[in-house]
């Protein structure tokens, strides 16, 4: 299993994640898109 709680994460003064919680189960594939499709 992953676990994340409350990440956050910021590229100079822009934030990307803000208060990112997640937990994935053992066997599952998960993905962050960006807002043109990258991620």
């Amino acid at each position: 299993m992953l676990k994340i709680n409350n990440l956050h994460v910021s590229v100079g003064e822009k934030p990307i994640l803000k208060g990112l919680t997640l937990d994935v189960p053992a066997g599952e594939v998960h993905a962050i898109m960006g807002p043109n499709g990258a991620g």
